[in-house]
């Protein structure tokens, strides 16, 4: 085959004496060309130690007769930014990253990519910007970090400051948990956003198997890195191996299949459909909600369940996940190997991956004093943890477009109810009312103006952690908002909620005493009634219609920058709210 990086020095005589002047040696310049892109930076655990595992995919790009270069796009911590204006920039950062990977890759040639993150963004960013780039590329995740003292991990940390401000724990309780819920580096230690979107990449066959969310402390992860670089040359010099080949409609069915038996993040459904976009396919709400449907739940890991993200690998990772639930896959789906699910997960079996997995877990329960086994884990198929998936797509008149609920995390008593409106249109105003008891039991909470138009679509994570750590209002009320939550929130929270109040959907005509019915099993969410009176449908329609006529609509919250440019290009969250031009 002829490589591109060949075709483009003969185009521009200026490349190969810059890159000379960049420390290439004039041999180097005729190899196959591989582009490292990666979110390291000193921005979080999460991308702090990727350096490392870069060097390992250039010694492995090198052993296979390539020349590996390192780009940069350093992502940022959702954790760091909540409670803040600064998650407001969160979800556009998404964008953002996938724009310079494009850059990096179109401006110069290279041959093959090998991209390396592990985070909210940095992986849905990374999967979105190779996708565009479409050159053959490996994923490399950036693994988890390890569980603290007492299994502490940081998505407990909402709990612990909502229980310090209402008296329940000193100060000294506090920091104490700040100070060793982050113990090293890696993805926060749960199933949110950034353990979803690294099982996803292999869950689509863009990463070796057996990679995703493997403990960032792990040599079996240096490992993994230096087989992605190896592999990556080879892809370059073989046919139909790019992205947009591996990658079909049967591969994300197959990837929102893992996401229900591990009962992945809400956000999930913002991710996956940009990603598909970029490949140009796609994937709605609807399309993770009729997965989703009896699919099988498995996983027992925080914060749907009791463990640590570090056991998932322990465990045997996503091809154990893929084992269980084989036959909804799509098997024969082509993966970045060169081989197809089926062959991959056979190879496993045969090559001491569950043995060396096996091993780790020995060494988590004497770390412990816990006696885990697999099953504790992943529990096998006719065991699941439940049997209609993790997560739901509410419609109604109250959301047209759909909103989204993660039932796995949702106590049972909220599955079905009816609840009376109390509307706040800020996350400020509602946080405040909650800490201070003037939200009472029977109360549909509402966030508004914060979906991707109105504030860039930040996390309502402080809100739904002071709700579901009280005992009372955490099983008697509902948090529902066009913004979105955070992979580690739990409790009676729906989101998304479309269209989006800015826009001027039914959420921004919710007022005062509305009677609001939730029927996850259903999958409605519904305005019932009118100053706590139930109203038929009829009723409702003329109400909302006459509230519309008096509706004003709001003027952008940003006059310029990098939010005022996702603000007018957002797309609707149950599309991805990827930026529409």
């Amino acid at each position: 085959m002829k490589l591109k990086s060949q075709e483009m020095r003969k185009l521009a005589p200026e490349l190969d004496p810059l890159r000379i002047g960049t420390g290439w040696k004039p041999e180097d310049l005729e190899k196959t060309q591989v582009m490292i892109e990666s979110t390291f930076g000193d921005s979080h655990p999460g991308s702090g130690h990727l350096d490392t595992l870069v060097e390992e995919v250039q010694k492995g790009v090198a052993k296979a007769g390539g020349f590996g270069a390192r780009y940069y796009c350093t992502d940022i911590c959702d954790g760091e930014s909540q409670g803040t204006d600064g998650i407001n920039y969160s979800l556009v950062s998404r964008e953002m990253i996938a724009n310079m990977i494009e850059i990096h890759a179109n401006a110069t040639p290279f041959d093959a990519g090998v991209y390396l993150a592990s985070c909210d963004k940095g992986m849905p960013g990374n999967l979105m910007g190779l996708a565009r780039v479409n050159i053959p590329s490996v994923v490399v995740p950036g693994g988890t970090m390890n569980a603290g003292p007492e299994m502490l991990t940081l998505e407990q940390l909402g709990m612990y400051s909502a229980k310090y401000q209402r008296g329940e724990i000193d100060k000294e309780k506090l920091d104490w948990a700040k100070c060793n819920a982050c113990p090293g580096c890696g993805a926060c230690s749960f199933i949110g956003t950034a353990s979803t979107m690294q099982i996803m990449a292999e869950a689509l066959g863009l990463a070796l198997p057996g990679s995703a969310l493997m403990p960032a402390s792990s040599p079996d992860l240096l490992a993994f890195a230096r087989e992605a670089g190896e592999q990556a040359v080879r892809l370059a010099s073989m046919p139909d191996m790019r992205p947009s080949d591996i990658v079909t409609m049967e591969s994300f069915e197959n990837a929102i299949l893992v996401h229900a038996a591990v009962s992945g993040s809400t956000n999930c459904l913002l991710h996956i459909p940009a990603i598909a976009h970029e490949f140009g396919i796609e994937i709605t709400g609807d399309t993770f909600d009729r997965l989703h449907r009896n699919a099988r739940y498995l996983l027992d890991v925080r914060p749907a369940g009791r463990w640590p993200a570090e056991v998932f690998y322990y465990a045997g990772g996503v091809p154990a996940i893929m084992e269980e639930i084989q036959e909804h896959l799509h098997l024969d789906v082509m993966t970045v190997t060169g081989k197809t699910l089926g062959e991959n997960l056979n190879e496993l079996k045969k090559n001491g991956f569950y043995e060396r997995c096996g091993k780790w877990l020995a060494d988590f329960n004497r770390r412990y004093q816990v006696s885990l086994k697999k099953e504790d884990i992943i529990r096998p198929y006719n065991e699941a943890l439940g049997t209609d998936g993790s997560i739901a797509v509410l419609r109604g008149n109250l959301a047209p477009e759909g909103a989204v609920i993660k039932h796995t995390a949702c106590p049972k008593e909220m599955f079905t109810a009816v609840l009376k409106a109390r509307p706040f249109d800020s996350e400020e105003e509602c946080l405040d009312a909650v800490l201070k008891h003037k939200v009472q039991k029977g109360d549909a909470v509402f966030i508004r103006y914060e979906g991707p138009k109105g504030s860039g679509m930040p996390e309502m994570f402080y809100t739904s952690e002071a709700i579901s750590s009280d005992k009372e209002l955490g099983k008697s009320i509902a948090l529902i908002t066009d913004g979105r939550f955070s992979g580690a929130s739990t409790g009676p929270v729906i989101g998304h909620c479309s269209p989006e109040a800015v826009d001027g959907g039914p959420i921004a005509l919710v007022e005062e005493g509305d009677l609001i019915e939730i029927d996850i099993a259903g999958r409605k969410l519904n305005i019932v009634g009118i100053a706590g009176v139930p109203k038929s449908m009829a009723e409702i329609d003329a109400v909302l219609k006459q509230r519309r006529e008096n509706w004003k609509p709001r003027g952008p919250k940003y006059k310029k920058g990098v939010l005022r440019m996702f603000s007018e290009h957002a797309a609707s969250p149950m599309k991805g709210a990827y930026l529409e031009y």
